[in-house]
């Protein structure tokens, strides 16, 4: 039976072999990176399916923008990862992606209901949620689409159909309410 070799290439050779189309460097760097991109990707869309998508969509990115990484400004990693964040990102905020959110099938309701109702425990936010909600419906409203669901204050002020200097507003009186329990 004979050994498989092993091919080691140094990331310089990865970058040449990349900028060269070779096919040999995106085998090797989906054969290296794509479960950490994957997790990436899936921390911030929180769908697997969707995740799946976006991590191919990041490495044709990658294949296709190779000439603009550069190594001066970090590794070649890094700037992978960042392909991957903006692209999940980017997705998130996508008006189809918000708008698929809003408009559920029948059958798919019990599930996503059931995904929205996930109870998880992180210290950092351990009854916060609870003092959110606690708040004027007015402020509940801006803090768990900014903080909670990751809108920008543009986006949040679409959403709810107000003047971004009302969120805005809104935002710094609910932090002014929120920092008396803490006090």
């Amino acid at each position: 039976m004979a050994a498989t070799k092993k091919i080691s290439l140094t990331e310089d050779d990865l970058v040449r072999a990349l900028r060269g189309h070779e096919t040999i460097a995106i085998q090797a760097l989906y054969d290296m990176y794509s479960g950490a991109l994957l997790g990436v990707i899936l921390r911030i869309v929180q769908q697997s399916e969707i995740a799946e998508d976006l991590l191919q969509e990041t490495f044709i990115k990658i294949w296709n923008s190779a000439d603009s990484y550069d190594s001066s400004k970090g590794r070649l990693f890094t700037w992978m990862i960042n392909v991957a964040r903006n692209i999940a990102i980017d997705k998130l905020r996508s008006k189809d992606f918000r708008n698929s959110h809003k408009n559920q099938d029948i059958e798919n309701n019990v599930d996503f209901i059931d995904s929205q109702k996930k109870i998880t425990f992180n210290a950092d936010t351990l009854g916060l949620r609870d003092m959110v909600t606690a708040l004027k419906p007015e402020f509940n409203d801006v803090l768990n689409m900014v903080y909670f669901k990751g809108y920008t204050h543009v986006e949040a002020a679409e959403e709810l159909n107000l003047p971004l200097g009302t969120v805005k507003t809104r935002i710094r009186m609910a932090i002014m309410e929120l920092r008396k329990h803490f006090n």
